[in-house]
């Protein structure tokens, strides 16, 4: 049996469509700048009207890029059991690929969660697979960025490298934020103040404690009773179990992620406390799970998707042109005031 098949738009539809050249649409698709820009127009629009596609490896023989950017998670083993649960990860997601989507550029997901994965993720970009890469890691001792920095491949970190490497990173200003929770806790009356923090091998995590102890070390509190969870609900829990029964009397808490607070504030609610008339509990992040607490959580803002997109952004201009020199943009926390504090 014949199976009709209906023609694809060709560059020749497109020119015959934008009454130019095909040599000016091919050069247009292909990103040459020397096409005057009313032309450009012309030519977008005669290709959405036919619906053309371009042919990526045609397009990759002709300008040498790929139409393609990796996603790289680092960390260790267990952490990559909740990296497809954590919201945190899903807003990284969403910030990159809904600024890269529109340009149609693909987003490659790499994990590289030991050292000879860290080895095949370095092999595959240096070859040339992808354009650049995005590089989150969850450790300050991380050697991926160095390794990355030093293959030549474009690349852009999410948050601050331990060392002073040459790398373009977005960050969030984690002490600031921290500030803010310690002032608002101390401005709704708190006395008796703890904090559950991160895990003290990851740099945000360290700057968020520092800055919440020396933002209450002005308010006259010498001494803030700190433990350390790693991110998850069920760290939350168990870390305010212990604060609980080594400090029953606390009256106001700071958490460094929203999850972890989520937890807390669970285990407060099974102990008779009422929130926030016992105790008043900020988290971090601003992330869906400060929505589910209940009662609803005040938090510190954490804007992932807008410091994704800058990511996306900042990335897309260093493949353009890679004599760029690396580039620092930090972001403001804010804080969100809900019923728990």
């Amino acid at each position: 049996m014949r199976e009709d098949r209906v023609a694809s738009p060709t560059l020749e539809d497109v020119a015959r469509a934008a009454g130019v050249s095909r040599a000016t649409v091919s050069r247009v698709i292909n990103g040459i700048r020397n096409v005057d820009p009313s032309i450009q127009e012309v030519v977008r629009r005669a290709i959405a009207e036919v619906g053309y596609v371009p042919n990526r490896a045609a397009r990759q023989l002709v300008t040498g890029k790929t139409g393609s950017i990796a996603l790289i998670v680092s960390g260790a083993g267990q952490f990559f059991a909740r990296v497809f649960t954590d919201p945190f990860f899903g807003r990284v997601v969403e910030g990159i690929s809904g600024h890269l989507r529109p340009l149609g550029v693909h987003l490659v997901l790499m994990l590289a969660e030991a050292a000879d994965a860290r080895a095949q993720v370095v092999d595959y970009v240096r070859q040339g697979h992808v354009d650049g890469a995005i590089l989150v890691t969850t450790h300050a001792d991380d050697p991926l960025p160095a390794m990355l920095a030093e293959s030549g491949t474009p690349v852009v970190l999410f948050a601050r490298p331990d060392q002073p490497i040459p790398i373009s990173y977005v960050d969030l200003a984690h002490g600031a934020g921290a500030r803010m929770a310690a002032d608002h806790l101390v401005a709704r009356g708190c006395e008796r103040v703890a904090t559950i923090s991160g895990p003290l091998d990851v740099l945000a995590s360290m700057e968020r404690l520092s800055g919440f102890r020396e933002a209450m070390a002005r308010h006259g509190h010498a001494y803030v009773p700190s433990v350390a969870g790693n991110f998850t609900k069920e760290s939350g829990e168990a870390a305010m179990t212990r604060l609980l029964a080594d400090h029953p009397q606390i009256d106001g808490l700071f958490v460094a992620n929203d999850l972890m607070a989520q937890g807390a504030l669970e285990v407060a609610a099974a102990r008779g406390l009422r929130i926030p008339r016992d105790l008043r509990v900020v988290g971090f992040d601003d992330s869906t799970a400060a929505l589910a607490c209940r009662p609803p959580l005040t938090t510190i803002r954490h804007p992932v998707e807008d410091m994704s997109a800058e990511m996306s952004r900042l990335l897309l201009a260093q493949i353009e042109d890679p004599s760029r020199r690396p580039k620092s943009v930090i972001f403001e926390p804010e804080l969100v005031v809900r019923e728990s504090a």
